[in-house]
């Protein structure tokens, strides 16, 4: 009997992953088609231009190597509530499958994002959440993340 406990992994996304990272993102983002998020991963897999900032898909596997969660990480160059003179790494989009939840796959996700910040020379983290996305806003604050802004957009159709 195994009694180590459940150790996360967590790696950069190969190409082998783009359907599984498609289909989260789709119960992530439900007003995109599978087809749509498909071809956005894709695109990701191409050479970042030399004019954008870098970003990396990091994703999650189980002991038989099922991706079970994604995070999407990047550098923008400021970020609300950041210090506007340098970089800052940018949670872009962050997902767990529910059958996975509460066994610290999102937090070792999110280590792994921080880390690869750090190495980009970031020294700031920052995300955002819907305002009715509670789980999310709970998971941020339980990682140490803190409310620096509340929002509210507005738009009309001309």
């Amino acid at each position: 009997m195994n009694t180590r406990p459940f150790q996360p992994r967590v790696r950069p996304a190969l190409v082998e992953d783009r359907l599984a990272i498609a289909e989260m993102r789709v119960a992530l983002w439900p007003e995109g088609s599978f087809e749509e998020h498909l071809k956005e991963v894709d695109a990701s897999f191409v050479q970042w231009v030399p004019s954008t900032l870098p970003g990396v898909t990091l994703v999650s596997v189980d002991e038989h190597g099922v991706v079970t969660g994604f995070l999407d990480v990047d550098l923008r160059s400021h970020a609300d509530g950041c210090d506007p003179a340098q970089p800052v790494g940018y949670i872009e989009g962050w997902f767990v499958n529910e059958s996975h939840r509460g066994r610290g796959i999102g937090s070792a996700l999110i280590r792994a994002a921080e880390e690869w910040a750090r190495t980009q020379g970031c020294v700031e983290m920052a995300s955002d959440v819907l305002i009715d996305n509670e789980v999310s806003q709970r998971a941020h604050t339980g990682l140490g993340y803190e409310v620096v802004d509340r929002c509210v957009h507005y738009r009309k159709r001309l």
